[in-house]
């Protein structure tokens, strides 16, 4: 593959578990690949309320200065 062939998902998926399980074994793979996203979520949870908790004016203020 040059760099601007771009594979389907398929191919792409299998090539990465073969790298995963050639890397760290079948079973460290296995648990790679069934951890858990909630992480992620947590964060965009984390940032909504901060957001929700935001006065826009004091911020504004804060960054840009007055």
């Amino acid at each position: 593959m040059n760099q601007h062939t771009i594979m389907n998902e398929e191919l792409l998926i299998q090539k990465a578990v073969q790298v995963l399980i050639r890397e760290f074994g079948p079973v460290e793979a296995g648990r790679f690949l069934s951890l858990p996203h909630v992480k992620h979520q947590d964060s965009l949870k984390r940032h909504q309320d901060w957001q929700d908790d935001l006065d826009k004016e004091v911020f504004f203020d804060e960054v840009f200065g007055e």
